[in-house]
């Protein structure tokens, strides 16, 4: 469900949403976002929309503060992964 690029980055930069590790490996890592149901999405506006769709107080805040947003991710390969902390 998750690629390896997805997983590694969580795993790299997991402090940006927690103050504690969650996971120490990647199958940790793996099964975290697994349990957490963390979404993939494709781009800034979707990841907007889909943290307005949770009832997220996102409104009026401009594309860049998503993309700055502690449970948004940032994939290298371009998507933006959430995870609810």
């Amino acid at each position: 469900m998750y690629t390896e690029e997805c997983i590694y980055t969580f795993l790299k930069n997991q402090g940006q949403l927690f103050d504690e590790p969650v996971a120490e490996t990647y199958e940790e890592a793996e099964e975290f976002l697994e349990d957490c149901m963390a979404v993939v999405v494709d781009s800034l506006k979707e990841a907007k929309q889909y943290l307005e769709e949770l009832g997220a107080d996102v409104e009026g805040m401009s594309l860049e503060e998503i993309q700055e947003a502690c449970e948004v991710f940032e994939i290298p390969d371009g998507t933006y992964l959430i995870v609810e902390g």
